[in-house]
């Protein structure tokens, strides 16, 4: 296993874990955060804040992790498949009382070192908002 694949698997342990502080060590001071369907934010400030809000609004577990890495390293993706829970009403979305979901993602990453400086998800909103309104 390559350093950039385990540097990813950690990222989703810590994730599943709920542990923003070791998602944040492993990424880079100048990280790049696209949001789907949403803006890129920049600087792991902005991705603690992030995760703050994703914590009052949603949990989640990453299941069946497949991680790719480019030959140097420096490029990695991952597809998984989210189970989640709907805790709290996001602003601009459907009201939130528990509901349950299941959605396939895909992320794709950029590492410098043994670090993730850059961070882009994609997965079907409209999918997750069908199950969340259901």
């Amino acid at each position: 296993m390559s350093q950039s694949s385990e540097v990813i698997e950690q990222y989703y342990a810590a994730f599943n874990a709920g542990e923003a502080g070791q998602m944040l060590a492993l990424l880079t001071e100048d990280v790049q955060h696209d949001i789907n369907e949403g803006e890129r934010q920049t600087g792991k400030a902005a991705f603690r804040t992030f995760l703050a809000r994703m914590e009052r609004h949603y949990r989640e577990q990453a299941r069946d992790l497949v991680v790719m890495v480019s030959p140097d390293g420096t490029r990695a993706a991952a597809e998984f498949v989210i189970h989640g829970e709907y805790l709290q009403t996001d602003e601009g979305l459907p009201a939130a009382s528990g509901q349950r979901y299941v959605l396939p993602v895909g992320a794709f990453f950029e590492l410098r070192g043994d670090r993730i400086s850059r961070v882009t998800n994609y997965y079907n909103l409209a999918d997750w908002a069908r199950q969340v309104s259901a």
